[in-house]
Parts: structure tokens; sequence; C-alpha cells
């Protein structure tokens, strides 16, 4: 049964966002065609202007391929740590403002304002958020108020960039009517050729379907019925809530080897890391914990730039074990921590990797899907002192 509670949901979107810091970095880029990503031919692209996206390129595209497209675009190596800052300004300015935030991405949120219209107005309040966002941080960002996160999603979309807009209660299905099935998240090309093929171009078309006629899509069928009505109910999820992921081992004996030691370590954050991937989020935060052998318990944590990458995370878990354990004294328990996730889709990293890379780390995690995660694991996750202690 549909909920009749009208609800005020904000979706806030920064436009171009790693393009936009560097940007602020270099202003000499404003009103420039600018890729931001790998520079040598085997990399991706992470971000593009909209100077840029008229030519055709985009996201995920291979970096020789966007060239071709774009000769004249000027190339920005990723600064990751700049991009996570700035990312986390935004979070902080928005948690400290609204009753109940999601962080659906790195540079995009969700703001449940529900209840709020009683003391003021919704649309007037997030306006006034917007302005502080822009004035604070100097990014540009856009948003859209609906009645649910769907709408406000498309809405957002389709006002970028820079720009805001209010689709009062009642009326979504009315204002996603004319527009296009590709415009519905969840339908890519795939499934737009499909409903192509049945005569379905618009929202307002696909509202209209018999769901018998859909039964090709299976359990997507009615839902996507549904949700080209305007219907969403789905939570904004509170960013607090989204918790963390651990590992930790306790050793049949207490021990000083370091060798061993680094293999646990390497071995927990891969399998961390795969959990990571398998549920397409990045982590900003990671934490190890160690015991002493007279229980004397330890937990040392830090910031890192929003990453799933193997390779990244072990550096990270082995610096802070390297700063903070005494390898004077024997450990009996060693864990790894991940915390502070935002979505992604296409990358181990979001700013670094290289196409290659991306396609080892796939080819690595579908062998994983398929045997299990210990099918494949680097060599330092067993090291010789591991399969004697085994």
């Amino acid at each position: 049964m549909e909920t009749k509670e009208e609800r005020h949901i904000a979706h806030f979107d920064l436009d171009c966002f790693f393009v936009s810091v560097e940007r602020l970095k270099e202003p000499s880029l404003q009103n420039l065609p600018v890729i931001v990503g790998g520079s040598g031919g085997r990399g991706v692209v992470s971000a593009c202007s909209y100077e840029t996206r008229k030519f055709g390129v985009h996201s995920a595209m291979p970096m020789r391929q966007a060239r071709q497209l774009c000769p004249q675009a000027i190339i920005v190596k990723g600064d990751y740590a700049s991009y996570s800052h700035y990312s986390r300004m935004v979070t902080d300015i928005l948690r400290d403002a609204v009753p109940v935030l999601e962080k659906a991405s790195i540079d995009e949120f969700y703001a449940d304002l529900s209840g709020m219209d009683r003391f003021f107005g919704c649309a007037k309040f997030v306006a006034e958020l917007r302005d502080q966002i822009v004035r604070e941080t100097g990014l540009p960002i856009s948003y859209a108020l609906a009645s649910n996160k769907l709408v406000s999603k498309i809405a957002t979309n389709e006002v970028k960039p820079a720009g805001a807009i209010v689709v009062p209660y009642g009326t979504e299905q009315a204002y996603l009517a004319p527009l296009d099935i590709t415009r519905m998240p969840g339908i890519g090309d795939k499934s737009a050729k499909m409903l192509r093929q049945m005569g379905v171009d618009t929202l307002k078309m696909l509202s209209e379907v018999p769901p018998a006629h859909l039964a090709r899509f299976g359990k997507l069928g009615p839902d996507l019925i549904r949700r080209a009505r305007g219907i969403d109910n789905s939570a904004v999820i509170p960013y607090h809530e989204q918790k963390s992921i651990s590992k930790e081992d306790t050793f049949h004996a207490d021990t000083v080897d370091v060798d061993f030691l680094f293999g646990k370590l390497i071995g927990m954050t891969e399998s961390l890391a795969y959990q990571l991937r398998r549920h397409h989020r990045f982590c900003g935060s990671v934490a190890i914990k160690f015991r002493y052998s007279n229980f004397d318990t330890y937990t040392r944590q830090t910031h890192i730039p929003y990453t799933a990458s193997d390779v990244l995370l072990i550096r990270a878990v082995k610096e802070l074990f390297i700063k903070a354990y005494d390898q004077t004294k024997p450990l009996r328990l060693l864990g790894v921590r991940f915390a502070d996730f935002v979505q992604g889709e296409h990358q181990t990293d979001l700013f670094t990797q290289k196409e290659d890379d991306l396609r080892l780390y796939k080819a690595l995690d579908s062998i994983k899907d398929r045997f299990g995660e210990k099918a494949v694991m680097r060599g330092g996750g067993h090291s010789r002192s591991d399969k004697q202690r085994d």
C-alpha cells in the first residue's frame, strides 16, 4: 500500500565535481575543456567538463578514446586527496543543517526535510543551504526538492549545471511524463532498446503500459511502471548508519614475526576491499586493532582519499601498523576495519586507476565471486610464517 504522507526530499549534486575542484585550484581552467584522469595512454577518464561532453567524452571512457574525440582537451591528473577533502566539507555543512542526510556518493547527497515545512518553507531552506555550500566551498551545486528520492534525482539531472527546481507534491507524474525513458535511473541502453521496440519512448508512455506487456523485464517490469508514475517510497539512509566492516584474527601463539603480521594485514585488507567492490562502495577511513600478549589493546585510525583499491588500502593499513606497533612486544590479535563509505560504480580508485588495473580487478573479483574470496590472493597474504603456523 502506497503511503499518502507528504515528504520533502532534497537531492544535491555537485556539478562536474572533480573538474570543479581542479578549477578552484587553477582558475585558468574555467570554461575550457577539461578531463580528469590518468594521463597515460592506458588511463581512464574519471571526470570531464561540460565543454568536453558535447564531443562524446564521458567518465569511465579509455583516455586514448577521449583524446581522439576531444584532442583540444586539457588532461589533469586526479588529486584524490583534494576531492575527498572537499567532499567532506560539503558533507559537514549538510550534516549540520538537515535532520537526516544520506551521502549517496562522493558528490551526491539526499536530505529528508519532512516535517520542517511546519516551521519554515523547505524550498527557501534548501535554496539558502545551496547558497551556503557555494559560499563556503566555492563549488557549483545543483539541487531539486520533491516528494521522493527518485523524482528529486531525476529533476536535479534535468536542471544541471548550477540549477535548482521544486517539484510540488502531487505533480510528480506530470513532471516526469514528457521525459525520455533514458532519464529514469536504472534504464540502461539494453532496457531502453527493448522499450523503444515496444514503441515506448517517454515516461508517460511507460507509465501507461499494462504490466503484462513488460513480462520480459521480470520483477523489474511493475517497478518501472510505478517509478514512471513518480512513485518511490525508498527511505533516505542516515549517513551515520552506513556502518563499518571489519576482520580480526586471534593467533594460536603470540608472535613478533613481522612478516607473518604483514601477511595477516594484507589478507584481511584484500578481503575487505573485495567486499567494498561487491557492494559498489569506497571507504574513506581505515583502522587497525592490535592486542599485545598482556591483553593491552589499541586502535589506530586515519582518514584516506576514498578508494576500494587493494594497493592503496594495504599501503594505508601497513603505514598505520608500522607507526603504532612496538616490535619488541608479542601480539596475540590483529584486526582491520573500514568505514566512512560512499557509493561508487566503475572504478576501484576514484581518480588514479588505469584501464588495465580496472580490468584486472574485475577479472579477479569475478574469480572470487565464482570460487570464493580466497581463490585469488596476493603473495604477501600467504607468508612463509603463515603457512608454517597453519
